[in-house]
């Protein structure tokens, strides 16, 4: 319980560094990008088309006579271009996070591991075509298992329970591993996800349960189209900063328990015995990993 609550307060304290802030801007820059460049090569034709594809449809035609009849200007030459926004958002969002995602979570770890274990061995980890292949195929069990549990969403209790419980999981698993990658070799890697599965799962299902908070401001958005604009970035800010929030909670609390592990295994006590590392507020841990 310590060292979660402790990784807990930690993660928490770091998210107030300039570096993670930054970061957690880095989706909007991307987008603006994307949209930029997107905009200058396919706005047009793309509200050509869809302009196009509205008007050819027979049963909008008496709503744009009804339309033209309340309002003057292009309306059909408006809507075509807010329906090619509202089309295109998702996509770049969704680039962009995985952007993000790609690069802020090695980038945090190694924020936590040079400020708080600046002594601990880095040992050779898996290539990263395979922590891409894992976490694939680990999206595509919490993929299916999602779509087999929805009948069971019928029940009241079991929506607010299974989704967070099944992306718990996943982010437990993809987290964990990766916030290991580059200190602990497979047989740690192997002793620490089954020392520490249910904190960890623990840990999952909250950030689980703290990534909702963007879909609400995302579907106020949707639902005030006036406020789309500027909902949508807000969103966008907060799912980031969720998830620097959880790459850094789980980096804090697994190389912690790394670091612990190899104590155990390599500082034995008179007796002949390995005791566990010292509580990471005395001075010995200080001394030896680093100050926080």
């Amino acid at each position: 319980m310590r060292i979660l609550l402790d990784s807990f307060w930690r993660a928490a304290a770091y998210c107030l560094r300039p570096r993670v802030i930054l970061l957690s801007f880095l989706p909007l820059v991307l987008m603006v990008a994307l949209a930029a460049c997107l905009g200058y090569f396919f706005w047009e034709p793309a509200v050509v088309w869809t302009r196009a594809t509205l008007d050819s449809w027979p049963l909008l035609a008496n709503f744009w006579g009804w339309i033209g009849r309340l309002f003057t200007g292009d309306i059909s030459g408006m809507l075509a271009q807010l329906v090619v926004v509202l089309a295109a958002t998702p996509a770049i969002v969704l680039v962009s996070l995985l952007i993000v995602s790609g690069l802020m979570a090695p980038a945090l770890t190694r924020l936590v591991a040079t400020r708080r274990f600046p002594m601990l061995e880095h040992k050779k980890g898996p290539p990263l075509i395979w922590s891409v292949i894992r976490a694939l195929g680990l999206t595509l069990l919490a993929l299916i298992a999602l779509v087999v549990s929805m009948p069971l969403w019928l029940v009241p209790p079991l929506v607010l329970v299974l989704p967070p419980l099944i992306w718990g999981w996943l982010t437990y698993r993809v987290m964990s591993f990766d916030a290991l990658a580059e200190h602990a070799n497979a047989e740690e890697r192997t002793t620490l996800l089954r020392t520490h599965r249910l904190p960890l799962l623990g840990i999952g299902v909250l950030c689980g349960y703290l990534g909702a908070a963007p879909s609400i401001v995302w579907a106020s958005g949707l639902l005030f189209a006036a406020g789309f604009f500027v909902l949508a970035p807000i969103a966008i800010w907060i799912y980031t900063l969720v998830f620097a929030f959880s790459a850094l909670w789980f980096a804090h609390y697994c190389l912690d328990a790394l670091a612990q592990l190899r104590a155990q295994r390599t500082v034995p006590n008179a007796n002949g015995n390995r005791p566990a590392l010292p509580h990471d507020g005395d001075r010995a841990i200080q001394t030896q990993w680093g100050a926080p």
